[in-house]
């Protein structure tokens, strides 16, 4: 087993109930970490037998793209693609921070976490 995380990601957005935050925009962080069997690729040195982290932040990107009113919302998209377009992954963790948000204090981030791991196949 092993792990890749990506870390960092920033995008720009327009997530948030408030309606000056869908037509503003804000800044967001975006965290990654995927569990995965890793012994393969570190053997064969061939992408075809790892999770692409090309794929991750691409996923990352479309998903944050699509305005939402919770981060919640978010990260569960995100999980959800994880899952469907890498066979690899066994377990992930996403984590969304919009920084300084409009919450009426001196506030770096707030943020939002979610661990799933893959549903067993019947």
């Amino acid at each position: 087993m092993g792990q890749i995380k990506i870390e960092n990601i920033r995008v720009f957005a327009f997530h948030g109930c408030l309606d000056e935050e869908t037509k503003i925009g804000s800044d967001y962080r975006v965290d990654l970490i995927v569990n995965a069997n890793l012994n393969t690729s570190g053997k064969t040195d061939n992408l075809n037998d790892t999770v692409d982290y090309v794929l991750l932040n691409k996923i990352v990107k479309e998903e944050m793209s699509v305005p939402s009113k919770l981060l919640e919302t978010v990260v569960k998209r995100v999980l959800n693609r994880i899952f469907l377009e890498s066979d690899m992954v066994t377990k992930a963790t996403v984590s969304i921070s919009k920084i300084n948000p409009p919450i009426g204090g001196d506030v770096e981030m707030v943020t939002i976490k979610m661990t799933e791991k893959r549903k067993k196949r019947m």
